[in-house]
């Protein structure tokens, strides 16, 4: 059986209107890691979330005191659609690696996004090189990792590529990728799921 490209599977939930269900089943995990992030910021500040979806994260960006500036981009076109269609911000449908925005961003955000990549800790470099000002933040949510063993059969179930990386090798992907002050820790816990990866730094001067 061939391997779906993820953009597509996507595509289809948001058809289906699976898409509310992410947004409803992520809202607890992105909460604390907006949490975390925004205080860190220097105001004003500009942000972009990766992998936006029908672009909730987006719309509640844009009503922090401060916030100048939200952009989505996202792989899929039918959620990408949706964003639109939902809001009046700044939207992008592109694949990645291999978009880069016009300027800078104080934070990036992204949640269930990362691991679909076949190369994510290259795309932290990228992030960290090309997409973040001196003193920005990225923080980024992963359900998919090697110590949540709940999750080993996501690619097989949804025919999909996804890497399997430790929270030790996110970790040591962030510092490789030049970012300072790295933390990875557990957000959105509840009975029965040990947590989002939510992992953190900043670009210093």
């Amino acid at each position: 059986m061939t391997i779906r490209e993820a953009t597509d599977v996507f595509s289809d939930w948001a058809l289906r209107n699976r898409d509310e269900g992410m947004e409803s089943g992520h809202a607890k995990s992105v909460n604390e890691m907006l949490g975390i992030a925004i205080p860190m910021l220097k105001k004003p500040f500009s942000a972009i979330d990766v992998g936006c979806g029908n672009g909730w994260v987006c719309r509640q960006l844009e009503t922090y005191e401060g916030c100048i500036r939200v952009v989505g981009i996202d792989g899929s076109v039918e959620m990408i659609v949706k964003a639109k269609e939902k809001g009046s911000g700044e939207f992008h449908l592109a694949k990645l690696p291999g978009w880069e925005p016009s300027k800078k961003f104080d934070l990036i955000h992204s949640m269930e996004f990362l691991y679909y990549l076949k190369d994510p800790l290259d795309m932290l470099r990228i992030f960290f090189t090309d997409w973040l000002n001196d003193e920005g933040i990225l923080i980024a949510g992963v359900d998919h990792y090697l110590e949540n063993t709940a999750s080993h059969d996501w690619p097989e179930s949804l025919n999909v590529h996804m890497t399997t990386l430790s929270e030790a090798q996110w970790k040591q992907g962030m510092i490789d990728a030049g970012f300072t002050d790295v933390k990875v820790r557990k957000v959105g816990l509840k009975p029965g799921f040990i947590g989002t990866l939510a992992i953190s730094g900043k670009k210093s001067k």
